[in-house]
């Protein structure tokens, strides 16, 4: 390693493909490696990109949970800040009672301390509850704020620190190229998977209470009954996995519905569907719906998420409410839109500053900028 390397740690639950941790992986694979190391802090042994971050050179450390083991986990990560000698901590954070993990951090010797912001809302109420009480943390222990929107900027650091750019609006970047609609994998992927005639309807999101995943089987249920040729393609694992398949079986939609998994090849199995499915209760900035823009998809997402992931004009925000009128405005859009040129899509995101190129000189510029 190269003496004056700058190190970043970054503190995260784990590094699977959730939104928060695909878009670590983008800027890591984008940093340049001569001057920039990143490593991973994280609370689960089993993690999809593991191999990946040691093959680039980076490390990957484990700390018990908070919630489990608070004293522990705090003085393990003291420890491993001070043992690496890292200057440059950095936090992707849930609510505001992840800054402690940022309070170890200093204590163990890390001067530059980042807090990325990776939602707009904490989920359950007692999530919600700790970020209301400890929300003062976020302005005081970072002396680096970065969010992924106003809306999750303002929901973690307060609307005065927009407002005085004191946090840094860094997009969720990603390889233009790599998530360009592509006429030729579309036909290929589509004959593998036969469906090479169907109305393609696809999801990508872990299997918990945020993504909504009841409601947007609900949804695909209207759909079903109104073209039996539908199908929904769901990508990604989670804690409710088993209750939606279950609810699946239940309203009969068994040979309609594909549990896909964790997929390496996203990127690719855009290009099969027709209409991008994303019934959130709350996001940051979803990852998912930039690349599913990026490939000329239309999406019907929920309006609880922030407005500014409307970059384009396939973006189609609703609130949540009765499945039927869901299920109405998706036939419609498909009907309308099936025949658009899904390839200038990438060029548009591309100027509206979305390429990981520009996103990874930003982080750069705005993370290392101190000694």
């Amino acid at each position: 390693m190269k003496k004056h390397m700058k190190r970043i740690l970054c503190l995260v639950s784990s590094m699977n493909t959730g939104g928060a941790e695909t878009f670590l992986m983008k800027v890591y694979r984008e940093l340049d490696k001569t001057k920039y190391q990143m490593d991973f802090c994280v609370n689960t042994s089993d993690n999809f990109y593991e191999n990946e971050i040691k093959q680039l050179g980076g490390k990957i450390f484990v700390v018990p949970m908070k919630s489990k083991h608070p004293i522990k986990s705090f003085l393990t990560l003291k420890k491993i800040v001070r043992t690496e000698k890292y200057n440059y901590v950095m936090r992707v954070n849930e609510h505001s009672l992840a800054t402690l993990d940022l309070m170890a951090a200093k204590l163990g010797g890390a001067n530059n301390l980042i807090m990325r912001s990776s939602n707009a809302s904490s989920g359950n109420k007692l999530s919600v509850f700790l970020h209301k009480v400890f929300k003062f943390m976020p302005n005081k222990i970072p002396n680096i704020k970065l969010a992924p929107s106003i809306k999750a900027a303002e929901y973690t650091f307060g609307k005065g620190t927009v407002e005085n750019e004191e946090t840094k609006i860094l997009h969720n970047g990603l390889d233009i190229k790599m998530y360009t609609f592509n006429e030729a994998v579309r036909h290929q992927l589509r004959q593998d998977m036969n469906i090479d005639d169907k109305f393609v309807i696809g999801h990508v999101g872990r299997f918990s209470e945020q993504k909504n995943h009841k409601f947007l089987i609900n949804v695909f249920y209207e759909i079903h009954k109104k073209n039996s040729n539908a199908i929904l393609l769901l990508i990604g694992k989670g804690e409710l996995e088993t209750d939606i398949k279950k609810q699946v079986e239940t309203l009969g939609l068994t040979d309609a519905v594909r549990f896909l998994g964790i997929q390496s090849n996203v990127n690719e199995l855009l290009n099969v569907m027709d209409v991008f499915l994303f019934p959130s209760f709350f996001e940051g900035m979803p990852n998912t719906v930039i690349e599913a823009q990026t490939n000329g998809l239309p999406c019907v997402i929920s309006s609880e998420i922030t407005q500014e992931v409307e970059v384009t004009d396939l973006v189609i925000r609703k609130s949540l409410g009765n499945p039927q009128e869901w299920a109405d405005l998706i036939i419609s859009l498909y009907n309308e839109r099936k025949n658009i040129d899904r390839t200038i899509y990438s060029n548009k995101m591309k100027q509206k500053g979305y390429d990981i190129k520009d996103c990874v000189n930003n982080f750069e510029k705005w993370v290392f900028k101190r000694g």
